[in-house]
């Protein structure tokens, strides 16, 4: 069984990046189950996707992860990373965007949302622990590809090229070309190449 979270803010595409996970794991013969929890998503709220894979075989039950049994977290900008840290499995991996998405409190507040500040934080946290931490420069991945509307296909292809579950980046490839809009999948593809061709990313 392995057990996905992907969180992020409206408008980053989660929700799309869990159901081109799910059927890149479909695809394979296991059985799947996921579940978003949205919230005010339109309003830039956070976003948090949860995919279930049978890898083994197993039939998968219940469709939410418990806190602790995470094996892979994909965060779409460091603060959603921090928020949803305690739905990591002790030895799981967080993988998570560079980019801070600024939100309207952080605005309103005498001290300023730095990303940096946040990773720092995750890597601290983290150091002395069998989990794996990885921080991905999604505005240099975004910015060859042309385009920030493929950063989740940036965060998957960057988790599978990671090698910390049991797809690669062709099973992600078919998975693009079933669920993304046909004028959009060569972007999307392109964005994988751009990871592939980038220096390996674990």
């Amino acid at each position: 069984m392995r057990n996905v979270l992907l969180a992020g803010v409206g408008g980053q595409g989660t929700v799309l990046a869990a159901k081109v996970l799910a059927q890149a794991a479909q695809e394979k013969g296991w059985q799947v189950r996921t579940a978003e929890t949205i919230g005010m998503a339109q309003r830039g709220g956070n976003v948090v996707s949860h995919v279930r894979m049978g890898d083994g075989g197993e039939e998968v039950f219940a469709t939410l992860l418990a806190q602790g049994t995470a094996d892979l977290i994909i965060a779409f900008e460091p603060a959603e990373a921090a928020r949803v840290l305690p739905f990591l499995a002790p030895d799981g991996v967080l993988i998570t965007a560079t980019t801070a998405v600024q939100p309207v409190t952080a605005a309103l507040s005498e001290r300023p949302y730095r990303a940096a500040d946040i990773i720092a934080r995750l890597e601290a946290q983290l150091a002395n622990t069998p989990a794996t931490f990885v921080a991905v420069d999604d505005a240099a991945l975004t910015e060859r590809v042309g385009s920030r509307k493929v950063l989740n296909t940036v965060l998957l292809a960057s988790a599978l090229a990671a090698g910390h579950i049991p797809l690669n980046l062709d099973d992600l490839r078919r998975a693009i070309a079933t669920c993304v809009k046909p004028r959009f999948i060569d972007l999307n593809l392109t964005a994988i190449n751009a990871v592939a061709s980038a220096p390996h990313i674990a």
